[in-house]
């Protein structure tokens, strides 16, 4: 029987998909649902996250509603190209923590044949674009961007507002530190 993972790596397509929205929007649980549909067709699978994020599981990726998938944390995206050998799909979590590196392997991974799942913040909690996420949307075939809800009023949420008082970029925390809201509430606060 002929199978699709039988087909010559170097002939097969490979496309970049980014999954992006706020804090609480369900990235992670849609990276994890395409990853697993990939494993259910019978797809090679890695799972890469930021060694740094540990909030939940040193190394599963883990969505705020307890779903999980195993994963390889790294320090860095090119640890990504040394890992990621013999696959089909190639999946990225939070990766607005990691360097600049990581559009070029995602770019290089597709043009080898790989399809490529990133998730990640688009905004900071400033409201402005965050770490390599821009160039990955830039370049992605497919963008999916995806909502939480206001927390104040109810409305679709597409901001992260960080309610402690922190310049730090990268604070990590859950609804201790962050809070999902919309452009109006999100305005509101900052004034």
């Amino acid at each position: 029987m002929f199978l699709e993972n039988d087909v010559d790596r170097s002939r097969r397509r490979g496309w970049i998909e980014v999954i992006c929205g706020s804090m609480f929007s369900g990235k992670t649980e849609e990276l994890i649902r395409r990853l697993k549909r990939a494993r259910i067709a019978r797809l090679k699978v890695e799972i890469f996250k930021p060694a740094i994020d540990n909030r939940y599981d040193e190394e599963k990726v883990v969505s705020h509603d307890a779903r999980e998938i195993m994963s390889t944390p790294v320090p860095s995206s090119s640890n990504i190209l040394l890992l990621a050998n013999d696959v089909d799909v190639v999946g990225v979590d939070e990766a607005q923590f990691f360097d600049v590196g990581l559009p070029g392997v995602c770019d290089q991974l597709a043009n080898a044949g790989v399809r490529v799942i990133v998730a990640g913040l688009d905004m900071d909690f400033m409201g402005k674009p965050f770490g390599p996420m821009p160039a990955l949307l830039a370049m992605a075939e497919y963008i999916t961007k995806v909502h939480a809800i206001c927390v104040k009023c109810g409305s679709l949420a597409q901001y992260s507002h960080r309610t402690i008082k922190d310049e730090k970029l990268v604070v990590l925390g859950e609804t201790d530190i962050y809070e999902p809201l919309c452009r109006q509430c999100y305005n509101k606060n900052n004034r």
